[in-house]
């Protein structure tokens, strides 16, 4: 028989953390997360997104043993001032057993029924910067520190529970070697002298640290009009910059500012910690942090993980600004591979923009939904 029990305690959050841990154990392409990260993700006294959010947390439990997981949510901004009636389930984990999946969902079916809410949508987490989507194609691919992994079946349950297709989204890796840079080095002479725009690189991350929240600025512009949008507030982008950016290279993160510093483009590229991070196992001490830190040095694959151009600017070609400087510094950083986090599928001018790179999809995912 399996029970549901909603969870609300420290030490259960980390049992529901640790899940995965067992479901996913020596496997050859999940990726792991820390577990004190992802305990503190969770804690309300500790991320701002509760501020606008909330999320109840369940576990599936068979004979007493955890089989699954679930958090169904609630974007209040996204319900009461984007009028999208929308439940949002993530961090959805399951053994291969259908019921399980059942008792999971038809929980997250009754929260959002008891809010008046029109449909189901997962798995996706709280806003724009949490992981999203159910790996469809893919599963012998090493995965990423943001993206799920997940096993074949969760396709086939949510299909036959009823939920069909909501969004999907591609993966694609490109080789370094592959970088035609001469048309982007031309472009960028031409467009700094036309539009007086100018690069911006750093070398320590206090640098960048006056720019972010106007980065974030420009990430708001730059995606609103995408269907995923939800605000981020002041609050998580502070949250955002103590927790990141201080781990990432700073010369892996580039900005374009015109002639009165105003920043018009920016793009952040991170070293692929997926290796560094199945060696940790979950743990930062008393090796994992090692791991990382040879990782943040040496890797020789990078994840593209943000980008964002000001809509004045997108159709003047300044990404050539940026590519031309990630160019520089991936071949003094003996850089092999390229990998691009989740773009929408129907996102035409995102992949237009990476098309000239001899790229390869080498994942799908996709949310899934259900009407109420």
């Amino acid at each position: 028989m399996i029970q549901l029990k909603e969870i609300h305690s420290k030490k259960e959050i980390k049992q529901f953390v640790l899940f995965p841990f067992s479901l996913y154990k020596n496997h050859k392409y999940w990726i792991p997360p820390i577990v004190k990260d992802e305990v503190n993700n969770f804690d309300k006294t500790i991320n701002p997104v509760f501020e606008n959010a909330d999320a109840r947390f369940f576990v599936a439990l068979q004979e007493g043993k955890i089989v699954g997981r679930v958090i169904a949510i609630i974007n209040r901004y996204e319900i009461e001032q984007q009028g999208i009636k929308k439940m949002r389930f993530g961090w959805f984990d399951v053994i291969d057993n259908i019921e399980v999946t059942k008792v999971l969902l038809d929980k997250v079916q009754e929260i959002a029924k008891e809010n008046n809410l029109e449909y189901v949508e997962g798995p996706v987490g709280f806003n724009n910067l949490d992981k999203t989507g159910v790996l469809i194609e893919g599963f012998d691919e090493l995965g990423t520190m943001i993206t799920w992994y997940n096993h074949p079946y969760y396709k086939d349950h949510l299909e036959q529970l009823g939920y069909r297709k909501e969004k999907e989204y591609l993966e694609n890796r490109f080789k370094y070697e592959d970088i035609k840079i001469e048309r982007h080095v031309k472009a960028s002479k031409i467009l700094k002298k036309r539009y007086g725009v100018r690069e911006l690189n750093f070398t320590k991350t206090k640098d960048i640290m006056p720019y972010v929240d106007e980065m974030f600025e420009l990430f708001s512009r730059s995606y609103s009009k995408l269907s995923t949008y939800v605000p981020i507030s002041d609050a998580q982008i502070q949250y955002f910059k103590k927790k990141y950016i201080s781990f990432i290279n700073p010369e892996y993160i580039k900005f374009v500012v015109d002639k009165n510093d105003k920043l018009v483009a920016f793009a952040i590229v991170m070293p692929s910690f997926s290796k560094a991070l199945q060696k940790a196992k979950g743990k930062l001490f008393p090796f994992g942090i090692f791991h990382l830190l040879n990782a943040r040095k040496n890797s020789k694959d990078v994840t593209f993980y943000l980008i964002g151009v000001d809509p004045e600017y997108q159709n003047k070609g300044v990404t050539a600004i940026l590519f031309s400087e990630f160019h520089k510094t991936f071949g003094e950083k003996n850089i092999e591979n390229c990998i691009r986090t989740p773009e929408l599928e129907d996102n035409t001018a995102i992949h237009k923009l990476w098309s000239q790179f001899n790229p390869r999809t080498h994942k799908r995912r996709r949310t899934y939904r259900l009407d109420l």
